[in-house]
Parts: C-alpha cells; structure tokens; sequence
C-alpha cells in the first residue's frame, strides 16, 4: 500500500516524517520492522546492526544530522542487500551514491558526502531515536515511497 493510502485510511494512528530526506537507494518503495542506532560521525554500530538485524529489517541511523562525514556507502550497503534488509534511514549522509543506487536497496539519508566517519565504536542500538519530527520505536513499522515516510506501531502492506 502507498503511503498516500495508508494516510488516507489510517492518519490518526500514523507519525507522518517531515520530507528531509532525499533517495539514494535502488528501491523507492520499502517498509520493514524498524531497528535503530544512535550514533555521532561513527559507524561502528551501523556495521554491526547490518550485520546481525533479521531480515526485511529498516535500519534507522540517528546520526545526529552531522553532514560532517558519511555513515553509510558501498560496501555497508552490500551488506545490507546480501542479508536481504529492505532499507536503512539515515539521519546523516551517504557516500558511494552511484552504486548506492544501483542497488537493491532501499536508501534515505540527508545529503551525499565522501568524506569516511571515524571507527570508534561509540553509540547505542535498539533505543527510541528522534528526528524529522517523528519518534522512531525499535519494533514499530516504516513504510517509504516517492510520496513520503510514515511510521506505524503494526504491520501492514506497501
């Protein structure tokens, strides 16, 4: 189901995300469980959640909005298409966006920048994050098109 769609019918029990985001990915249409790291210009975390959250899962990076240096590029998103995720939201930059884009993935993020983050290992996982205007509940459910971001407390169709 369109975000649209799942506006029109299910509003009152939706968190609509404000449009701050641009798409990186291959895929324009995802949805998943959400998960969630909460990191500062650091992707140690990202790596590992990439590594060890259940398939079909959207991670969702709190990067603090740092357009400092990027969170994700090519190599983490092969990860994440090799374990079958169906997206990752970031709340920071990407790098790699050529083949971002190429892949089957679904990829939001603030901005491109080609600059690496540190490897420090510092951040929490799996802990409420917010951004956008939303509250971003490990468990709840993402689901992302052209039109928007909407985040819902149960599963449903995209």
């Amino acid at each position: 189901m369109k975000t649209a769609d799942l506006c029109d019918r299910f509003h009152e029990e939706l968190q609509i995300c404000q449009p701050i985001f641009q798409s990186f990915g291959g895929r324009q249409r995802f949805s998943g469980r959400i998960a969630t790291v909460k990191v500062l210009e650091d992707n140690v975390l990202v790596r590992e959640a990439l590594e060890t959250i259940p398939p079909g899962s959207v991670l969702v990076v709190d990067g603090g909005g740092s357009k400092n240096c990027a969170l994700m590029g090519d190599r983490l998103g092969g990860i994440a298409v090799s374990r079958g995720l169906a997206g990752v939201i970031i709340n920071g930059c990407v790098r790699d966006s050529a083949e971002l884009s190429e892949m089957d993935l679904g990829v939001l993020a603030l901005a491109p920048m080609p600059l690496k983050s540190r490897k420090e290992g510092k951040g929490e996982r799996e802990v409420p994050v917010e951004f956008g205007g939303v509250r971003w509940e490990p468990g709840h459910y993402v689901y992302a098109d052209e039109d928007g971001v909407v985040i819902s407390p149960r599963e449903g169709t995209l």
